[in-house]
């Protein structure tokens, strides 16, 4: 089993950084493809990054290319999301998702919630402008 755990969220002012962590305890999460999600108030749940078990490649939202970095450390077995100019519109609850039906996949990185299986429950990111 796979329980993940959201960490790193705050608040902060627009122009301003956060680093979100997503660590797991059970079995490991270095054989399994890794996303970022986020969820705004009355809006969908969408993609915002993922990242293939080896590291690379790696899948952007067009709207966070540039701004944010997926990275993970397989020895640690955490997945981070390096946030920077961060924009009021970033304000949501930030998910941590991984694909479990698929061990060391050479598919393309996936960039949908049906692509995921197990979730995180969240942690709550806040830009003020």
């Amino acid at each position: 089993q796979v329980h993940l755990v959201e960490s790193g969220g705050g608040s902060v002012q627009a122009g301003g950084s956060l680093r979100l962590s997503c660590e797991t305890s059970g079995r490991s999460l270095d054989m399994y493809t890794v996303g970022w999600f986020r969820q705004a108030p009355g809006k969908e749940r969408e993609f915002v990054a993922s990242v293939k078990w080896s590291g690379w490649p790696t899948r952007y939202a067009d709207s966070v290319r540039g701004r944010f970095t997926i990275s993970r450390d397989n020895v640690k077995n955490t997945v981070s999301l390096q946030m920077d100019v961060l924009k009021p519109e970033d304000t949501a609850v930030y998910y941590c998702a991984t694909d479990t039906t698929r061990r060391y996949s050479t598919a393309s990185v996936p960039t949908t919630r049906g692509e995921f299986d197990v979730w995180g429950q969240g942690t709550q990111v806040t830009v003020s402008s």
